[in-house]
């Protein structure tokens, strides 16, 4: 409407001037209700001409949209083990910090396995401490051992040298006997060697392995049992959390609450603008919104990114051929749009629907000295067009309480 009006002053306005001043036409005489048309018929066909043609550039040039929102992320509490809910810490909703316990499963069996791997550990370093103690038995028994050998070998050798000076004084049963005695000195020597050298095997490799096997076992339980105490991931706040104690949980049949992170949907905007304006649509255009949740206020915006895929188009593979026809909604491109200013977006509640305008930029082409005289005129009247378009936000703005309160049946 206010297109046809602003484009009535150029055409129906000067049409009726010439009649009434050039021809002596006057309204309620010569132009009445039923020659209007024929009176007026240049100026009304110029005048919707002009109309379309305006309306046309400005929803292309400045394209607007109703499909904005504040979109916020929500992170699912899930718990990585199934189990019944033991004690719940939050209520139907509540701040919380990265850590918080929310609530605890029952951790009777997990604490069990806890409690068996510290025994575990425990045996291992008792082992151990038995197996050095082994070792300084084995030492002494090699001491032992050998002092035994070296008495039977001095033995050996003193009748031997006797029975060397003196055959016959010394019986050659006795040195049989002697070294034989000598021999089974040394097979103690070599028996008590081998347990020195096991037990000193197992306190250096064996128990050292049995108890890193036990210290792994014990951390598994810890993990196992700190898995039952479900903890906040991020600083957020819970919302609609009713799990209460007595509750099953389990992630294949749903979670236990949502979780809100802190700052969602206080910084960035997204807009949805129609295919037709993919090659408007551009980083760093000056935007502007006007949101349900705060009334009567323009929020100034820029285009930080601009997504190059449009949602409609995605499929998933799977038994079926991919028909275009079943394609029956067309997409929209994604525009995010962050505050001009710190703070813009203050007071407005994340996921509330938003009214956007984008508004199209030629100031730089304009100041370009290889730019034409008809060409800036033509990019100059494309940019002043746009404040019709912000007049419109601003309209749409001021009647948003009303229409929202009062005419949709509120």
């Amino acid at each position: 409407m206010l297109e046809l009006l602003l484009c009535s002053l150029v055409t129906i306005l000067p049409d009726y001037l010439y009649r009434r001043y050039r021809q002596g036409k006057r309204f309620g005489k010569e132009i009445t209700f039923f020659s209007v048309w024929h009176e007026l018929r240049w100026g009304i066909t110029g005048c919707l001409m002009l109309t379309i043609a305006l309306i046309t550039m400005i929803f292309y040039y400045h394209p607007s949209t109703t499909s904005a929102a504040i979109y916020f992320r929500t992170v699912p509490i899930l718990p990585e083990v199934a189990g019944r809910v033991a004690e719940v810490n939050v209520g139907y909703s509540a701040a919380v910090k990265m850590g918080d316990v929310l609530f605890r499963l029952d951790n009777t069996k997990q604490q069990a396995a806890l409690e068996t791997a510290k025994r575990k550990v425990a045996e291992v370093d008792a082992s151990l401490a038995s197996a050095q103690a082994d070792i300084v038995k084995a030492e002494a028994q090699v001491g032992e051992a050998k002092a035994a050998w070296q008495q039977a070998k001095d033995e050996l050798d003193s009748k031997s040298e006797l029975q060397r000076r003196n055959p016959g004084i010394v019986p050659q049963r006795d040195i049989e006997k002697l070294q034989v005695a000598v021999n089974q000195r040394q097979a103690v020597i070599d028996a008590t060697n081998a347990a020195r050298e096991t037990a000193g095997l197992r306190v250096s490799t064996l128990l050292p392995a049995e108890k890193a096997s036990a210290e792994a076992a014990m951390a598994e339980a810890q993990v196992d049992l700190d898995k039952t105490f479900i903890r906040a991931g991020v600083d957020g706040r819970v919302e609609q959390f009713t799990l209460r104690t007595g509750d099953v949980v389990n992630q294949m049949m749903r979670p236990a609450g949502i979780l809100i992170p802190e700052g969602a949907g206080r910084r960035v905007l997204q807009a949805g603008f129609g295919q037709i304006e993919a090659q408007v649509m551009r980083r760093g255009m000056i935007a502007e919104a006007t949101c349900i949740s705060k009334p009567w206020v323009i929020i100034p915006l820029v285009v930080t990114g601009v997504q190059d895929y449009i949602a409609a188009g995605q499929f998933r593979s799977g038994e079926q051929l991919l028909d275009p026809q079943a394609l029956r909604q067309p997409g929209s491109i994604l525009a995010f749009l962050e505050p001009l200013y710190a703070g813009g977006l203050e007071g407005v509640t994340p996921g509330s629907s938003c009214i956007v305008n984008a508004y199209t930029s030629n100031h730089d082409v304009i100041a370009d000295p290889k730019t034409g005289a008809l060409k800036g005129f033509a990019l100059h009247v494309v940019d002043a067009t746009g404040l019709v378009h912000a007049l419109l936000l601003r309209i749409q703005a001021l009647l948003l309480p009303v229409k929202t309160l009062v005419l949709s049946g509120h």
